[in-house]
């Protein structure tokens, strides 16, 4: 994989290397992954992937904001985000030197 970004293909050529299985079947298990948690997420479910870390949707309350070229305020309306909390281990790898 790069050094800067990991795109879905490189995810999926992984895949392929470390499991043995075609790249069909790599990109398909990749999207049904990525689709449960998706789904999970649009129903406000927490995922938590053990020795990675745990994906939660959290509730925005609306606000004013500002525009911060012109300094002229404006509405930010309310709105759901998803956050991730890295896993311990996680943390440890990233922050190896």
């Amino acid at each position: 994989m790069s050094n800067e970004t990991v795109t879905r293909a490189e995810v999926t050529d992984a895949i392929v290397r470390e499991v043995g299985v075609t790249r069909q079947e790599s990109s398909d298990l990749l999207d049904r992954t990525l689709d449960l948690i998706g789904a999970a997420l649009e129903h406000e479910e927490e995922v938590k992937l053990a020795r990675f870390g745990n994906f939660v949707v959290r509730s925005k309350s609306a606000r004013e904001g500002r525009n911060p070229k012109t300094g002229e305020e404006a509405p930010i309306a309310a709105r759901r985000v998803v956050t991730f909390r890295p896993s311990p281990m996680l943390k440890a790898l990233v922050g190896r030197d």
